[in-house]
């Protein structure tokens, strides 16, 4: 097979289509062509007029294909990748995985299909519960605390956009788009440069990686918490757990800690029995929305409604004067803003598209920087501290009942309270309250963010646009501690315990956190 890269296909291109420019690079007529398949796209919006997509085709020929690599730059000679599982001898005990998210969802698919039967514990509940919850929350205004937008089957990221590039590079993200593609994902996701599953699609497909983790002889049980860890001699003997008020103990000589970004109260019983953890540096701020078809405009002018090329995203971020950095994060095309709240009396937003991407509204994330000599405190969960400092002003700023405050951009920049509402509706629920978000955000984050949006509008016209919404506060975006591994990644504390994911501050977003799990299952499985 030949991998022929660079390739510029016109937004309405076809399989002949395809077949004739490959045929032009390779200098071959094009009956030379047997198959021809994308394996990577992407859009080139550089200059406005020209909008078109490149690609990196995969090619088989009926001539000499090492022939026609020689005479050509731009192609290789590929193979079709394949996942090679370790050789394992066979584990003594169970191996336990702590959360469902997609680290520990990829953990306990590699070890299922390495015949390990994991045991795999979510203090959540399964998918469709989960979702019963989180529309309660967006109805309602009630909060499950156990079963939310953070905690439940796929972890955060299934009320997401299920974004699944990653700036991660290695050889398993191959693997983790496969099986999600084999599981249900949509098969684009094999060949975008930027693929997404969509909220709607991403439940179907982490259920039936759950099914078959189970047909493998994996065993899930939802609702239970860990609440602690019996070490001995340095080396990791059981995992205790609570369901239903009972103490469950799981002997076990390997447990992969994946217990996601806001499991807050984990952190706290680890560090309370010793597992080494440290502070670490994350950001917050808002959720800014604007019109979908402005950003459309801004990102594609005339081709702005092309079927081909669907809702425009955008990637922003800018350096300040002041040393910090504001940037765009999880922006959401199409899509709404959510009520990401896990703990009574905080608010929390977070984004979220569904797979079509249909909705009137764009949202992003818009983060400051913020690092430990911000935390004013030396103490290992001063992070989790602040975070919660933020989410408490927003919920009271909001007025109760998680409803969240407002305010529009122009008023931002004007240093008042929002009184009306513009072009753009905010898409939150339960609610929202119009307010001046400087009332629950410390001022070197809202003086970053209105010197971020301005210098960011230069680099996507209409960004600063005064009509634009912002809801608070985006809090969540990574995780404020890191727990402590080697480099075979495991804790220093507990041998055989593999702190992973985002959670333990090793990865950020679906992909990089999936890879997390499936190296921490190849090393179990290479002992």
């Amino acid at each position: 097979m030949i991998r022929l890269n660079d390739i510029s296909l016109p937004l309405d291109y076809d399989n002949e289509g395809m077949k004739r420019a490959a045929a032009k690079k390779l200098r071959l007529p094009v009956d030379a062509i047997k198959y021809v398949s994308i394996f990577k796209r992407s859009i080139d919006a550089r200059k406005k007029d020209q909008i078109h997509f490149l690609a990196a085709l995969d090619i088989k020929l009926r001539t000499d294909e090492k022939k026609a690599v020689a005479s050509c730059r731009s192609a290789a000679l590929a193979e079709e990748y394949s996942y090679a599982l370790p050789v394992c001898r066979g584990l003594k005990k169970r191996p336990v995985i702590i959360g469902s998210g997609p680290c520990g969802l990829f953990a306990g698919l590699i070890l299922a299909q390495a015949g390990q039967k994991p045991i795999i514990l979510e203090r959540g509940y399964d998918v469709d519960r989960r979702t019963a919850d989180v529309e309660r929350m967006r109805s309602e205004g009630i909060l499950n605390t156990s079963s939310n937008i953070q905690f439940g089957e796929g972890g955060a990221g299934t009320f997401s956009d299920g974004k699944l590039n990653t700036g991660t590079k290695d050889s398993r993200i191959r693997k983790v788009l496969q099986e999600f593609a084999l599981h249900g994902a949509p098969e684009e996701i094999l060949y975008l440069a930027k693929p997404h599953i969509g909220t709607d699609k991403l439940k179907a497909t982490v259920r039936n990686i759950r099914k078959t983790i189970i047909s493998l002889g994996g065993e899930y049980h939802f609702g239970t918490e860990l609440t602690g860890l019996v070490i001995a001699d340095g080396r990791l003997k059981a995992v205790k757990a609570a369901k239903d008020g009972q103490e469950i103990v799981f002997e076990t000589d390997n447990a992969v800690l994946a217990i996601g970004h806001s499991a807050r109260d984990t952190f706290e019983m680890l560090h309370g029995i010793g597992i080494p953890m440290e502070q670490k540096a994350f950001s917050a701020g808002v959720r800014i929305e604007h019109l979908q078809e402005s950003i459309n405009r801004a990102q594609y002018g005339r081709y702005y409604n092309h079927p081909r090329l669907g809702a425009a995203d955008y990637k922003l971020a800018v350096h300040l004067g002041s040393g910090r950095g504001v940037y765009t994060f999880c922006m959401c095309p199409g899509g709404t803003v959510v009520a990401a709240a896990s703990e009574e009396g905080r608010l929390v937003t977070n984004g979220m598209s569904e797979f079509s991407r249909d909705k009137v509204n764009a949202n992003s994330a818009v983060l400051v920087g913020i690092s430990p000599e911000d935390f004013g405190s030396c103490d290992v969960l001063a992070g989790v501290a602040l975070q919660r400092k933020l989410e408490e002003q927003a919920y009271r700023l909001g007025g109760g009942g998680y409803k969240a405050p407002v305010q529009r951009v122009c008023d931002l920049m004007l240093r008042q309270p929002s009184r009306e509402l513009g072009s753009v509706l905010p898409s939150y629920q339960p609610g929202y309250t119009l307010t001046d978000l400087g009332l629950c955000l410390p001022s070197f984050i809202t003086d970053s963010l209105r010197e971020g949006i301005s210098l960011m509008d230069r680099r996507l016209e209409g960004f600063a646009c005064g009509d634009a919404v912002l809801t608070g506060v985006e809090s969540r975006s990574s995780s404020p501690v890191r727990i402590v591994r080697d480099d075979m990644m495991q804790s220093p504390a507990a041998r055989g315990l593999y702190p992973c994911g985002e959670g333990a501050g090793y990865a950020g977003g679906i992909t990089s956190a999936a890879v997390d799990g499936i190296k921490a299952a190849e090393l179990i499985l290479s002992q």
